[in-house]
């Protein structure tokens, strides 16, 4: 199996793996279908669940390699990671104010519903576009032989990556879902976040040697706007429960997932 791999082209592959990649998310993506019925304490769980998911993403999948990037790369670590963070949140600020501006005669309970599912849904596409590079990159590394590039190297950070991508498409779906989405306009949208993978991949892997200077600024630029859309988004929702502790507590549980996930798999 393994030399039937290295027979096969480097960007061809990263091509293959993130379909694997995309597929999982769109099977986390489906469980909107699994219930028929939601109440609104297990959807505010749910949201506060998928709080908890991009937190730990941001740092566990988005900020960590990007310190370690940084570090190989020679580059100002601290100066780095904190400019694409800030520039992250910066644009999901931004573009707040700008969507808030274009839709004062709207009406707000509709327009605040749209956009949290914009944002969410945003975020998370974006923190999938340096992952899907990442994942490009690794295989494309094959091609030039540069040091620490292997297939089952580059297969074993794709299936990370896959794995990780199941709660992640839940956490966007479910809350679509909350908000009134049929679940197929749910599920749509939860698998979309992960179609750019692919598309992500090729160019990793077509330009890695280019790529890969840009890489831990793209993924801690990732990790700002998911922070941003947690903070000012999910978890204020999530709170508008009466039980509010406990969906604090389901907030944890979703870090402490995808934490593993994380972990586990490197």
């Amino acid at each position: 199996m393994l030399s039937l791999l290295e027979n096969l082209n480097p960007i061809f592959l990263a091509f293959l793996a993130t379909i694997f990649t995309w597929g999982v998310t769109a099977l986390g993506a489906s469980l909107v279908f699994v219930f028929k019925k939601i109440n609104k304490n297990i959807m505010d769980a749910m949201l506060g669940f998928a709080a908890g998911v991009m937190i730990s993403a941001s740092f566990w999948s988005l900020l960590s390699p990007a310190i370690e990037m940084a570090q190989n790369l020679k580059m100002i670590v601290w100066i780095t990671i904190s400019t694409g963070f800030l520039c992250g949140g910066i644009l999901l600020f931004i573009g707040d104010k700008i969507f808030n501006k274009c839709s004062k005669n709207i009406d707000k309970n509709n327009i605040n519903s749209f956009k949290r599912c914009l944002m969410l849904i945003f975020s998370i596409t974006l923190h999938n576009i340096p992952e899907g590079m990442a994942v490009g990159v690794a295989f494309g590394s094959i091609k030039y032989n540069l040091e620490g590039a292997s297939i089952i190297t580059s297969v074993i950070l794709a299936f990370g990556i896959g794995l990780q991508n199941f709660p992640e498409g839940m956490a966007v779906s479910v809350p679509l879902r909350r908000e009134g989405y049929s679940r197929k306009k749910s599920f749509f949208y939860g698998q979309l976040s992960g179609a750019v993978e692919p598309l992500a991949a090729i160019l990793g892997s077509l330009l890695v040697l280019k790529i890969r200077i840009f890489l831990p600024f793209l993924l801690s630029f990732a990790a700002g706007a998911m922070i941003y859309v947690v903070v000012q988004e999910l978890i204020p929702e999530s709170q508008t429960n009466e039980k509010k502790d406990l969906m604090a507590f389901f907030t944890l549980f979703g870090f402490l997932i995808m934490m593993i996930l994380d972990i586990s798999l490197k």
